[in-house]
């Protein structure tokens, strides 16, 4: 039969022409299209169902493409189905009824293959997220069980033991500075305490060789609960070498020694062919020593008023690069405590800029409140050096300072400033004790005939008449095998500056650093024979001074502190940082005040980053310091001589709280005399020492002592060899002093019925 064009079919929409022939029923293409819609209208359905309430599939022509496509698919699924059925034997159908309940069938085991496939899809999925959730709870559970184990401990500690030197963090373990880090740093606000404006204020207080472990001797209630209100690591290194004037430069510019020029106590300058002396005014106190701009110099330059009590190079004549702090303190080695808190609280009580109204400012433009405070206390440092770090009588030069802080505390909580300024202690150093047992002679390391000329102390840089490599590698050579010896060994280092100088000292790249150097280990000091003649086999006398410092700055006995607190440190209470440098203070301090510090060796800026808060119950780190003998050792149970603040003993008047511009509290110091002497006031007690040689025989034992003092190195971090004499009268009514204090004791000691019942025997005795 022949077909017309209604005959006509999509290639794909029917595979059973010849069947329909055969029954003689043609359908026509309008026909196909409603099956096509039925089919289409079936599987959308299921689909709806399967999606739980699917909105239907887009309209328009993108829509009608996509049904097309899905009814073609749907035939050609169809026809594999029966392809499949007749493969495997089963029933054919022969009529356009049965065609199309075998559509609808094929229409409906679509639907479910479809349903199924997306089923799968889920459940797979859900697998998938399943999996990664339970990785992620395994990862959290060994992230939090490390966690728990490093706590209170630091990276740059783990692994050490506690007389061991620690490593300091690198410079890539710290947090850097870059443009993201500028925009999150701390932005400090003017504050009001109620009364009067504040600008941001920080006070910096150094407290000479207070080594990082006092804190654990029950002896600063003050500074522990100090630690315990603000943020601090568990010590601070110093600089190489550990001595206090370059250490102290360096917390103000952030620069380590090689880098700033103080690179001693001593020194000789090659370019300049002079020494530097710190004892000395006149040798140490002139700008072409200064090479470096320390904080005051900085705040000053952008317009912040500085006070500066006694800091080392302070008192640089003309100031350093021309400018100097607006308020500067003399050094006074007799100045005492309470002087210091009266300095401090009283630049505090200056009238602010921010009060002034008008012509005001420039009527009392020297008079006003600076917001850098730094102030120097060299008390620990000076008693450490005459009775050593474990003395009974360091014990109580201790709890003084730290009753000095408590004085100072409680003037700024008076004023309602304890939120409103900022307070960082530090110290520049720790100290070791020194013994008769642990000294070498540089003569016998030495032919002192070859040396020009001898910088530093106890460690010795050492400058050759002949300097050239030759000669020097002769010299080294030749010492570096008596080191070996094994009367020597552990005793002292010999490194050769621009050879196997350590990279870690930083202490190379200065022509101010002699070229050849011996460092003796914590503890033991290197002597001259015409400074100090001794018998190592017998062991009698003592060694002085009895505490030293200047050895390897990574050394538990070198450790210094830092903590700080005010509204620059806005952490939880007892905040514990990693351990760093000294050379990080000077960032910290201007960024507290709103400054932009100069090129430094630093790299923490604010916000610091703690990480996490000390464990106060957790075993101290104690680092070994014997004291091989107790001569210096007052009786440990003087509880008089323990600093005790209350309203009996302070000899401070009382404080107006509020108050501005006190100047009765202010106690200038302008007009005090220079004293190159951090312990002028305290007694150096050498009557066990040998005269030196060249002492007269003949001398009474306080002239041959004398005479000792005069022939030894200054070691107090500040004395001169014509105010020695002078303290041998002072020694001896500080002696008379500390007899009346024991004898106040042993009363104590034996209470008051004791002393009754002696009395009313008195009678009986005397008849």
């Amino acid at each position: 039969m022949a077909r017309t064009k209604y005959d006509r079919v999509d290639s794909d929409s029917d595979s059973n022409d010849s069947e329909t022939e055969d029954e003689g029923v043609l359908r026509t293409s309008g026909d196909v299209r409603q099956h096509d819609q039925e089919t289409l209208a079936t599987e959308e359905e299921a689909e709806k169902m399967l999606a739980g309430g699917e909105k239907a599939a887009p309209s328009g022509h993108n829509g009608r493409s996509r049904r097309q496509k899905r009814s073609r698919s749907g035939r050609r699924t169809e026809k594999r189905a029966l392809m499949y059925q007749m493969e495997e034997g089963g029933p054919r159908s022969s009529s356009a009824e049965s065609s199309g309940r075998s559509s609808e069938g094929n229409d409906s085991r679509v639907g479910e293959a479809h349903a199924g496939r997306k089923s799968k899809r889920w459940r797979s999925g859900g697998f998938v997220v399943v999996y990664v959730l339970t990785v992620l709870a395994f990862g959290g559970l060994l992230y939090g069980a490390w966690r728990l184990s490093t706590h209170g401990r630091s990276e740059t500690t783990e692994g050490v033991q506690p007389d061991e030197p620690v490593a300091p963090p690198m410079a890539s373990e710290l947090p850097q500075a870059d443009d993201k880090a500028a925009d999150s740093r701390y932005t400090p606000q003017t504050l009001s305490n109620g009364t009067h404006k504040f600008a941001p204020t920080t006070i910096l207080i150094s407290l000479d060789g207070f080594r990082a472990d006092f804190l654990h001797r029950n002896l600063t209630k003050t500074l522990t609960s100090f630690v315990r209100q603000g943020v601090s690591p568990k010590y601070m290194l110093p600089s190489f070498p550990s001595l206090t004037f370059p250490n102290h430069f360096t917390l103000v510019t952030g620069l380590h020694p090689e880098s700033h020029g103080i690179v001693g106590n001593s020194f000789f300058d090659p370019v300049l062919q002079k020494e530097f002396h710190y004892t000395d005014p006149t040798r140490s106190m002139q700008p072409e020593w200064w090479d470096a701009e320390p904080i005051w110099v900085t705040a000053e330059k952008n317009g912040v008023k500085t006070g500066v009590h006694m800091w080392p190079g302070s008192e640089v004549t003309g100031g350093i690069e021309g400018v100097e702090a607006s308020y500067v303190d003399k050094y006074n080695g007799d100045e005492k405590l309470d002087n210091k808190v009266r300095r401090i609280l009283g630049w505090l009580d200056l009238p602010s800029a921010l009060d002034m109204r008008g012509g005001e400012v420039a009527d009392v433009e020297r008079e006003l409140r600076p917001q850098l405070i730094a102030a120097y206390v060299p008390d620990v440092d000076s008693d450490g050096h005459a009775y050593g770090p474990n003395s009974t009588y360091i014990k109580s030069t201790i709890a003084e300072v730290d009753g000095m802080l408590a004085s100072l505390f409680d003037g700024i909580s008076d004023r309602n400033l304890t939120d409103i300024v900022n307070i960082i202690i530090v110290s520049d150093h720790g100290m070791a004790t020194t013994s008769v047992n642990r000294l070498i002679q540089l003569e016998d390391l030495v032919d002192i005939s070859l040396i020009e000329h001898i910088d530093g102390w106890p460690l010795y840089g050492l400058r050759p008449w002949d300097s050239s490599p030759e000669k020097l590698q002769t010299i080294y050579n030749d010492i570096l095998e008596r080191s070996r010896l094994p009367k020597y060994k552990h005793a002292f280092e010999v490194y050769l500056r621009d050879t196997d100088m350590p990279e870690r000292y930083h202490f190379s790249k200065n022509n101010r650093i002699a070229p050849l150097w011996l460092v003796p280990k914590a503890g033991w000091a290197i002597v001259k024979k015409e400074e100090f003649e001794f018998t190592l086999d017998t062991g009698d006398h003592a060694y002085h001074p009895r505490g030293l410092h200047g050895y390897d700055n990574q050394h538990p006995l070198m450790r210094a502190i830092f903590v700080a607190r005010g509204p620059a440190f806005p952490h939880l209470p007892g905040s514990e940082l990693a351990p760093f440098q000294n050379t990080e203070v000077y960032n910290i301090v201007c960024d507290s005040l709103g400054l932009e510090p100069v090129a430094n060796n630093g790299t923490l800026r604010l916000p610091l980053k703690p990480s996490g808060v000390h464990d106060f119950d957790a075993p101290l780190e104690i680092p070994e310091d014997p004291q091989d003998d107790g001569g210096m050792a007052l009786p440990p149970e003087v509880p008089n001589l323990a600093y005790q603040h209350d309203e009996a003993q302070s000899s401070l008047p009382p404080e107006v709280p509020n108050l501005a511009n006190r100047p009765d509290l202010v106690l200038p110091t302008d007009g005090v005399p220079l004293v190159s002497s951090l312990i002028s006031h305290r007694p150096l007690l050498h009557a066990t020492a040998t005269p030196a040689v060249g002492a007269s025989q003949s001398a009474t034992p306080t002239e041959a002592v004398s005479e000792a003092v005069r022939t030894r190195p200054v070691v107090h971090d500040g004395i001169t060899d014509e105010e020695q004499d002078g303290d041998i009268n002072r020694w001896w009514s500080w002696v008379t002093g500390k007899i009346e204090a024991i004898k106040v004791w042993s009363s104590g000691l034996w209470g008051a019925s004791k002393v009754d019942a002696a009395e009313a025997e008195q009678p009986d005795k005397s008849s």
